[in-house]
């Protein structure tokens, strides 16, 4: 079966290393704050001004000032630092944040990455989507593989208005976790259930199936 959104998030969490600075995007990416491990230690930067983001809070908790980019209510860590969106994206794009995690529309195998809009929608502007796939080294995009419409999302080429071009490395969806090397998408971890078939079919852009895929735990 196809993975939840707080399994996608769990696999992501796996990412994590201990000491880094991490920076989560709108919608699943969020949910990574929940899942990260006991052993280690980060920081989640929020681009709208916030250094040490905890989990979501309790009702007990919230307190509706403090808030993320996509505007939902957090939590601090001890060590926590408010700031203002100025200084937030000095430290994106001065290259101060290691790890960051995006949703997209698209992802094609050149690494480039569409995550901003959809021509005839509207639209409130791109945010700090451009700033950090620009500032960042190491960035994994989760999506799910496919549209309602069961189109592909892991295109040759995107079709969309590009957020980044040749910034993306590592690709999260609800069926797989994948690599791009070379102009391709490598198959290097399978969701539980899911076959190599079913991936293969519902991947549009070129994609390499080593001898040996894993199938995730959870």
């Amino acid at each position: 079966m196809a993975l939840t959104r707080e399994q996608m998030a769990q696999r992501v969490a796996r990412e994590l290393k201990d000491g880094y600075y991490v920076n989560l995007g709108i919608g699943i990416p969020t949910l990574v704050a929940n899942y990260v491990p006991d052993d280690i230690e980060v920081m989640l930067q929020s681009e709208n001004g916030l250094l040490g983001m905890g989990p979501f809070p309790t009702e007990a908790q919230v307190d509706a000032d403090m808030i993320n980019a996509g505007k939902q209510t957090v939590t601090a860590v001890k060590g926590a630092s408010i700031f203002n969106s100025a200084e937030s994206f000095a430290m994106i794009r001065g290259g101060h944040v290691d790890l960051t995690v995006l949703g997209a529309f698209e992802v094609d195998v050149q690494g480039n990455i569409a995550s901003w809009m959809i021509p005839g929608k509207l639209i409130k502007g791109m945010g700090g989507a451009m700033d950090l796939v620009a500032g960042a080294d190491n960035i994994v995009v989760t999506m799910t593989h496919a549209s309602k419409d069961g189109e592909s999302k892991l295109l040759e080429r995107c079709s969309l208005p590009l957020t980044g071009a040749g910034c993306i490395r590592k690709v999260l969806t609800d069926l797989a976790y994948l690599e791009i090397v070379d102009g391709a998408f490598i198959l290097r971890e399978r969701a539980p259930g899911v076959s190599v078939e079913e991936i293969v079919s519902k991947t549009a852009g070129k994609l390499i199936v080593p001898k040996d895929v894993l199938e995730m735990s959870f």
